[in-house]
């Protein structure tokens, strides 16, 4: 792109991805980042929302400092499909012409994100865990990790437009701004230009999941290769409900296929910030601890007091997590209840 191309490009824009009508909570983390990116380079902040009769989301993104929400809604957006939405995604940034955009590292996100930026013809950068502005050059400094987790790159996309990111949920702090005022404008994309979908969904299951998402957690119960036994991992998910939180995983449970994809904590599964993280019999590696040591207290048992994961806990113990967690479990929940009560 030429200067003058580049220019042409201005404002933070945010992929507001929603669900069934309920905006996702990492909609709200980039909202909030976004709104510090626009104000470092003294321009508008706005978010894309694309679904079927979504428009009233509008509200909650302003409250979260948005100062325009552009909708895109048609019937064939009532679940997600990757050609229409990304389709509707390019015309739409086309229209807006953001200098910044920015998506969740969601299944979703990391499904679109890729393919809109071809169409776009600028960068991407994956999985980013921090975002800046360069004072000088004012322009997205993108950092994310590299090497597995040993390092952490910084990214710039200084010939392109727009400069293109997905962050990690649960990296970003949500922030409400109340009294934040904006408008909700639609946007026209025709639908009719889309070739006939090659996909259609006939049917939705709904996976059976815990009470509390992992991401949305306030505590996480994690286990990793101490706990056994797929059969072991129970006493898991008994801590986990009793205390009102998620369960969690590392990576060698989930290998060993104790435990699903969708509860795996770290660089290869998913960033979360609760404020108590409880690790049980996993031994820390750096891989696992990006994706918990934003938790509010740690708390870790493990059999091997020379385990990595006691140099980043608050508090350790060292012990069989199945005689520990049980009894560990019924002390907080006690304290708990007497604290909400």
């Amino acid at each position: 792109m030429t200067k003058e191309n580049l220019s042409a490009y201005t404002g933070v824009c945010v992929y507001a991805q929603q669900d069934g009508g309920v905006l996702k909570k990492v909609a709200l983390e980039l909202v909030s980042e976004g709104r510090k990116l626009a104000d470092a380079l003294g321009v508008g902040l706005c978010a894309l929302l694309m679904g079927d009769q979504v428009a009233h989301l509008g509200d909650q993104l302003i409250g979260y400092g948005a100062d325009k929400v552009f909708v895109v809604e048609d019937a064939g957006l009532k679940d997600y499909r990757t050609e229409p939405y990304c389709y509707g995604a390019e015309q739409a940034v086309n229209q807006i012409k953001p200098e910044i955009l920015l998506l969740g590292a969601t299944v979703l996100g990391r499904d679109l994100a890729p393919r809109l930026a071809v169409r776009l013809e600028t960068g991407l950068t994956a999985d980013c865990t921090e975002l800046a502005i360069d004072e000088e050059q004012k322009i997205l400094l993108q950092t994310r990790p590299a090497f597995g987790g040993n390092l952490y790159a910084t990214i710039t996309c200084k010939n392109h437009r727009p400069q293109m990111s997905t962050v990690r949920p649960g990296v970003m702090a949500a922030t409400a701004k109340p009294g934040h005022t904006g408008v909700v404008e639609k946007l026209v994309v025709d639908f009719g230009g889309l070739a006939k979908s090659r996909t259609e969904i006939k049917n939705m299951v709904a996976k059976i999941r815990h009470t509390v998402a992992l991401e949305d957690a306030d505590i996480i119960v994690a286990g990793g290769r101490g706990v056994g036994s797929k059969e072991g991992f129970q006493v898991i998910y008994d801590a986990a409900n009793a205390l009102g939180g998620a369960p969690g995983a590392s990576r060698a449970a989930v290998d060993a296929g104790w435990v699903d994809h969708d509860y795996q904590v770290g660089q290869t599964g998913k960033t979360v910030a609760p404020k108590i993280f409880i690790s049980c019999g996993i031994s820390g590696a750096i891989q696992h601890q990006a994706g918990m040591s934003k938790a509010d207290t740690i708390i870790a048992i493990n059999r091997d007091p020379d385990a990595l994961i006691f140099k980043v806990a608050d508090y350790g113990i060292v012990g069989d997590l199945h005689d520990v967690l049980p009894a560990l479990t019924k002390e907080l929940a006690a304290a708990l209840d007497k604290k909400n009560n």
